[in-house]
């Protein structure tokens, strides 16, 4: 009955999201908090102990490392948009002249670009299903495609940038450094990739899209090649970090590179990195107004803005979920349910070190299947695959990489998913924002499935890792050195 919570959880993530289709990371917050109540009544004893339980599990490190983390790379995401990133990426394509069969394929390797860079894959659908979809339907891609390829992209970075929320978390729950992490896997996501290109490129040739003149117009207003200078921010990012910094000293200076290059090249000012709108009647505040980070509004539009402050404020549902979910496994430790299941496993399924990486990459498939929010599905399922793991002495970067590739492929494959949905609910609007865009250009979530390549190679490169060992690092074979650190 341990399980409880959380199975009741997975059960309203299933209809919230998987029969309803509502994609809300507040509504599953809300089926968390119901979960935890009502496993309150199956409690063995002490209704007490069920409670100092959900704290304890709320304040493990696990949970506050990641939730720091995501706050940093937020900030660092919403800062180098504000600074016209997106419009240089835009430029770029339309300067080297794509046309329609080779537009996805490059959208993927940008949307890659762009994720591995914030961190975010949710973000990446979000800017490209804005600029890029249309973008392309103008060139002529086929939609579906298209769409897959944005997908794609977000899968890349989301596995493979060191500020990536799931890369944090497949680190952090297994017991090894981002850097090393990073650096382990790189192989596996760059064989991926390669893979993926290659089919957009041939899927692309043969796949037609529909006919809509204008493109011009379309590229010019959002082409801007001064955004391409925060491409050393980015690569400020993944080289401190995969040089073992620590991941907050990493973003960090990302940040403090990226601010600065949007006030001294002008690509955004401070204001649109902070500001606090003060009301404009008030004395101190008129007196205040010179400070580039003070603006005068009316007094029912007053209030804190900026990159800075929308990007952490972005991760506060997905947050709250997490620390609910890391309470709701503590539970199941507390309870036995955990250690029943492992039990089961090692002595029926998971025998030897192939059964056990096999269990790990259909363990974390499943969960991902449930969970809609694939962070949320890695924090639930990563304590079980580290106790697996350690059970045949696993390598921590091996784990951490099982973990990580069914979670950022999955996450963006399923239809219900939070990283369909995000990029759907974008599509869906496009036809009230463009009058050439048509109902039949809207791609349906079901349809895309099949097109997101390179989380679909992922999937099936870690299972055939896992059959054939390709890979397979024991614990004596490296250990990492900056688990301290984190």
């Amino acid at each position: 009955m341990s399980a409880f919570p959380l199975a009741f959880f997975v059960v309203w993530a299933i209809v919230q999201s998987g029969v309803l289709r509502i994609g809300d990371t507040t509504g599953l917050v809300a089926g968390m908090l119901i979960a935890l109540i009502l496993g309150m009544l199956f409690a063995k004893g002490s209704w007490k102990n069920y409670a100092n339980t959900i704290f304890e599990g709320m304040t493990r490190r696990v949970a506050a490392t990641a939730v720091v983390a995501w706050l940093w790379a937020g900030m660092f995401a919403e800062t180098i948009q504000v600074g016209g990133f997106v419009d240089g990426l835009v430029w770029a394509a339309d300067a080297a002249g794509i046309g329609a069969s080779v537009f996805p394929a490059a959208t993927f390797i940008l949307a890659a670009l762009l994720a591995t860079g914030i961190g975010t894959g949710y973000g990446t659908t979000v800017a490209f299903t804005t600029l890029f979809f249309p973008a392309g339907i103008l060139i002529g891609a086929n939609p579906v495609l298209l769409f897959g390829a944005i997908l794609s992209g977000a899968v890349f970075g989301d596995n493979l940038a060191p500020v990536s929320d799931t890369t944090i978390v497949s680190a952090v729950t297994q017991d090894s450094d981002i850097g090393g992490v990073v650096a382990s896997r790189f192989k596996y996501a760059v064989l991926a990739a390669v893979i993926a290109f290659v089919g957009y490129l041939v899927a692309g040739a043969s796949m037609q899209g529909f006919d809509v003149a204008g493109q011009e117009d379309l590229l010019a207003a959002a082409s801007e090649p001064a955004g391409l200078l925060h491409l050393l921010s980015m690569l400020v990012v993944i080289g401190t970090a995969v040089a073992g910094r620590h991941i907050i000293e990493a973003i960090s200076w990302g940040i403090i590179v990226a601010f600065i290059f949007n006030v001294v090249f002008g690509l955004a000012s401070v204001s649109d990195m902070v500001v606090f709108n003060a009301p404009e009647n008030l004395d101190i505040a008129q007196s205040l107004a010179v400070l580039p980070f003070v603006e005068l509004v009316d007094a029912g539009s007053t209030g804190v803005g900026g990159s800075f402050y929308s990007g952490a404020q972005g991760f506060f549902p997905l947050i709250v979920l997490v620390l609910l979910i890391v309470a709701g496994a503590q539970i199941m430790i507390r309870g036995g349910g955990f250690q029943a299941i492992q039990d089961w496993l090692l002595e029926s399924v998971a025998t030897t070190v192939r059964r056990a990486e096999i269990t790990m990459v259909f363990g974390t498939a499943l969960v991902n299947a449930m969970i809609t929010i694939n962070t949320a599905a890695e924090i639930a399922i990563g304590p079980y695959i580290a106790r697996l793991g350690e059970r045949f002495n696993i390598n921590g970067y091996r784990r951490a990489n099982i973990l990580d590739a069914n979670t950022a492929a999955l996450g963006y494959i399923f239809p219900w998913s939070g990283g369909v949905l995000v990029g759907f609910a974008v599509i869906q609007d496009l036809p009230e924002q463009y009058d050439w865009f048509t109902q039949a250009m809207v791609v349906n979530p079901a349809d895309v499935v099949l097109y997101v390549f390179h989380g679909w190679v992922l999937v099936i490169v870690f299972l055939l890792a896992a059959l054939t060992g390709f890979g397979l690092e024991y614990t004596s074979d490296r250990e990492s050195e900056e688990v301290e650190r984190l």
